[in-house]
């Protein structure tokens, strides 16, 4: 661990924390420089600010604000670093930091579910790095961040925690098209004896009685980042909405600040040339240039993001994401504690780009920084059958596990799924009838009636998308048009089930089926199923729960 020695007035702050247990730490001497630094970085903007237009008008106030500011950051963070201590038991994860207000944080080793590894710029240049540890749980006791470590150490840290001492070797099946499943125990598949799951062994790393777990060497690479894949940037909803949200915190901070846009240098010329232009050619070039930003600014956050992305099978018995370019990620989760696996198609990249992306539904991933981010990605957007190549090699199943043949619903489900799409759409029609009526133009008329017969494809698109299957090992369910998911769950991973019927479904014999899982959100949906293939599918999947339900009727789901 990183250098430091027993704090004499916190080792009797835990039971068992007297001579013998685990030494308390404290953070890297560099933190002193990191923290201070990091703390000015996030006020700069300000503090620019301040400074600029404070000294241009001669206000002496705003200049000692800033400076105020400054002193402040740097006293913070050297606070945190003599109040911060952390140690590791073999049964806890400790940390105690806080002055004015002293908070103690403790994970117990068995409920820990994730441990990433996150390293900004100014930790990456004096080699230190943060372990967030998940618990998988929401809110604030979701788990606890050392920030940080030094980078060998939060390596060695990520192997310790992720892993079990284990009594007697378990091997994980090898890598393969169809390899079979590691039978669960008669416990269910989290029971202590199940390899990776609390008190049993996370995988097949060696174990040390003394320094702990052994360095298993360098992964399996399953995937690494292909620049073809920069396509797709342009085309994902959550990179226009971040390019949006910096030009509006910069929008804000100039209003902040009190300075007009039009006084910024080249401002006025723009818009003395826009002023003299027509009104559809201001429009346009307004327009072009929004879109131009856009693009350059969702490609320059995808660079970041995916910088240097790798996807390796550990030998510890994990799959791991690493990527980032400023700020280096780590993501490892147990492959023990993997349910199942997904391929999300948003409406642009499946369209224009034929792309798709690859994710994993994972026990423990509520609450982490992963998931609130990116759901569980296993990569970014890629071609749609790279995506599910890497789906199926993740489950450690065959090619066709979420790109293959699906059972389709019934009619009923298409007369439902057009009926949602068409009825919504025809308020603006009636609307726009209504301001005609009233003496307002028609071409709003025309515009919603382009809008109703947009709808119809939109709800046969949402028709076609519909469909499941049931195999050996795993229930697929599709369904979705602007963002249309193929899910892959264990028939393990499965705890129970919700079924939903409206007023409406009950008339055409539809249900909406749930099954329910502790990865992921919560549950696989399967939508506008026939009622008896619902039972049935419950039957064939849990007959243990269901029992003799299924003799009320529909025909049985099976394997294609």
């Amino acid at each position: 661990m990183s250098s430091g020695g027993t704090d004499p007035d916190l080792a009797d702050a835990e039971p068992g924390g007297g001579a013998g247990a685990a030494e308390w730490r404290r953070l890297p001497a560099l933190m002193l420089l990191v923290g201070p630094a990091t703390a000015l970085l996030k006020l700069a903007p300000a503090l620019i600010v301040l400074l600029l237009f404070g000294a241009g008008r001669g206000d002496a106030v705003q200049v000692w604000i800033a400076a105020g500011l400054a002193v402040v950051a740097v006293a913070a963070g050297v606070v945190r670093w003599r109040t911060t201590r952390y140690r590791i038991t073999p049964e806890r994860v400790q940390l105690h930091s806080g002055l004015l207000q002293r908070q103690r944080r403790s994970v117990p080793r068995d409920r820990i579910r994730t441990v990433d590894l996150t390293a900004p710029l100014l930790h990456r240049l004096v080699g230190l790095s943060v372990v967030k540890v998940g618990s998988g749980q929401s809110g604030k006791e979701s788990g606890l961040d050392l920030d940080a470590v030094t980078t060998a150490e939060a390596e060695r840290l990520r192997r310790e925690l992720l892993a079990r001492p284990a009594s007697r070797p378990v091997p994980y099946p090898p890598a393969g098209p169809s390899p079979q499943a590691v039978p669960d125990s008669p416990a269910g598949p989290d029971s202590p004896d199940r390899p990776g799951s609390p008190g049993g062994p996370a995988g097949t790393a060696g174990w040390d009685d003394v320094t702990g777990p052994a360095d298993p060497g360098p992964g399996e690479e399953l995937d690494r980042l292909d620049w073809d894949s920069l396509r797709y940037a342009p085309l994902t909803a959550g990179s226009l909405a971040a390019v949006g949200a910096v030009a509006g915190a910069g929008w804000n901070l100039l209003h902040e600040a009190g300075v007009d846009p039009r006084t910024l240098p080249g401002a006025a010329a723009v818009t003395g040339e826009l002023a003299g232009a027509p009104i559809w050619a201001s429009v346009l070039a307004g327009g072009v240039a929004l879109l131009l930003l856009m693009v350059a600014g969702s490609i320059a956050l995808f660079v970041e993001r995916w910088w240097g992305f790798r996807l390796t099978r550990e030998p510890d018995g994990t799959l791991r994401v690493r990527r980032g370019l400023l700020t280096h990620r780590s993501l490892s989760v147990s492959e023990q504690r993997l349910r199942g696996v997904t391929v999300g198609e948003p409406l642009l990249v499946r369209a224009l780009g034929r792309g798709a992306q690859a994710g994993a539904l994972t026990v423990g991933l509520a609450g982490s920084e992963s998931e609130k981010a990116h759901g569980g990605a296993l990569g970014p957007p890629v071609r749609r059958a790279h995506a599910h190549h890497i789906a199926a090699v993740a489950a450690r199943a065959g090619e066709g596990l979420t790109s293959g043949p699906l059972t389709p619903h019934p009619p009923a489900a298409r007369t439902r799924r057009l009926v949602r799409a068409v009825v919504p759409a025809l308020v603006f029609p009636a609307a726009a009838a209504v301001l005609a009526a009233a003496g307002g133009p028609l071409w709003p008329v025309a515009a919603a009636g382009l809008l109703v017969l947009t709808a119809v494809p939109l709800g046969l698109d949402r028709y076609r998308a519909l469909g499941h299957r049931l195999d050996a090992q795993y229930l697929v369910a599709r369904q979705g048009s602007l963002l249309r998911t193929t899910a892959a769950l264990r028939r393990d991973g499965v705890i129970g089930w919700r079924v939903r019927q409206t007023v409406f479904q009950r008339r055409a014999g539809l249900v909406t089926l749930e099954a329910t899982t502790a990865a992921g959100s919560g549950a696989v949906r399967i939508l506008d199923l026939a009622a008896g293939d619902a039972v049935a599918l419950m039957a064939e999947v849990t007959p243990e729960a269901v029992g003799g339900v299924s003799a009320c009727g529909g025909s049985r789901t099976g394997s294609g």
